[in-house]
């Protein structure tokens, strides 16, 4: 057929030389132009035609090849995934609440203790020397207001004897309090159980209350805290899910958020959340990251791979489903309203069912209205 058209459209144009050359006349050029442009037009309608007629009646012709799956309907899960770091409430650095030389350090590092139990001593002979000088002074005033006690029981004395030497009794009790006080301070004790991290300060050294003397941890029950953008600050809550991920260690907890965060920091808009979990066998340390995963959305219903999904010039998506078609089937351009996606998933909220077979491979090869082979 096409080498039929090309011997007509090459007489023609022989035909056009011909009339060319026996007349120079422009309006006879443009008519027999338009009478050509007429025959071409003819040919491509009849050759369309008989190529149409042909397709119709090959039963061997090449069909595009493609595969398919049936749409599924599961949990589909959301997560939004952020860095966390590990944080424990005892964690603290100890300091002296006086300044003083360390006569003795108790414990080393990696030691565990026990609250209350002391860690170091810093010399404290002169308080020690003062401490028994008022006391050797309050046995002698108590010694002495209670003599006059009972003389004023028998209203032997004055009252206002009897009150000054009260006064000056008391008045050594309550200077006594203080100094052990003072004397207490002189030993360094560990405010909860845990164990030492690490020692800053050595024997013999002279140390302050602005200077730390040793590290004291407790990885009995730590948390995770994170910083979320604001944008998710209506999907995360009290409860919420989360996976923990802690590559370094290669651990993986299930845990849930137990406190969100009331303020939004200005620098970055973000708001803290907190996780807090159980450390029984001390496996997650200080300061470890954490890899996040918050789950903000959670439904039951048709999720699909998200590389099948197209979106034409309008914007809508849509994806390409198949309809049997005597041995083969026929692709129908299926429009849907798509959810939120994750790791590669999307979830449909309408457009598709659980009797839907979709064009996975060759999705990009067919249009609407095709007939395609399917193959597995």
């Amino acid at each position: 057929m096409k080498s039929i058209l090309y011997i007509i459209f090459l007489s023609l144009v022989v035909g056009c030389s011909t009339a060319t050359n026996e007349s120079q006349s422009l309006t006879d050029l443009k008519i027999q132009k338009t009478e050509l442009e007429s025959q071409l037009n003819n040919i491509s309608i009849k050759l369309k035609s008989v190529e149409s007629a042909i397709s119709d009646l090959d039963t061997i012709k090449r069909l595009v090849t493609v595969t398919s799956f049936k749409a599924e309907e599961k949990i589909f899960n959301h997560y939004i995934e952020v860095q966390g770091v590990v944080k424990a409430d005892k964690t603290i650095e100890l300091r002296s609440e006086m300044g003083g030389t360390i006569t003795a350090i108790l414990v080393k590092q990696g030691q565990k203790v026990t609250k209350g139990q002391i860690l170091a001593t810093l010399e404290s002979s002169v308080i020690d020397n003062s401490v028994l000088q008022l006391k050797t002074q309050l046995d002698l005033a108590t010694t002495t207001y209670e003599r006059q006690a009972r003389l004023w029981e028998q209203k032997i004395g004055s009252e206002i004897q009897f009150l000054q030497i009260k006064s000056q009794k008391e008045g050594l009790e309550n200077s006594l309090k203080s100094l052990k006080a003072q004397a207490r301070k002189m030993k360094i004790t560990a405010p909860f159980s845990g164990t030492i991290d690490q020692v800053f300060a050595k024997t013999g050294e002279l140390i302050s209350p602005q200077v730390p003397f040793l590290r004291l941890v407790n990885l009995d029950n730590v948390y995770i805290e994170s910083e979320i953008t604001e944008t998710y600050l209506k999907s995360i809550s009290k409860g919420t899910k989360a996976l923990l991920s802690f590559s370094s260690i290669d651990t993986s907890i299930e845990a849930s958020i137990t406190q969100v965060g009331n303020f939004i920091n200005p620098s970055n808009r973000s708001f803290k959340t907190r996780i807090d979990i159980k450390n029984s066998n001390n496996g997650l340390k200080a300061n470890l990251l954490a890899d996040v995963k918050i789950n903000d959305f959670n439904a039951s219903g048709i999720v699909i791979p998200s590389k099948v999904i197209q979106k034409d010039r309008n914007g809508k998506t849509f994806v390409y489903t198949l309809e049997a078609k005597e041995a083969n089937y026929k692709v129908v351009k299926t429009f849907t309203k798509q959810g939120n996606s994750y790791n590669n998933y999307s979830y449909i909220i309408e457009g598709l069912n659980s009797k839907s077979i979709l064009v996975d491979k060759g999705a990009r090869l067919v249009k609407n209205g095709d007939i395609v082979k399917l193959v597995d």
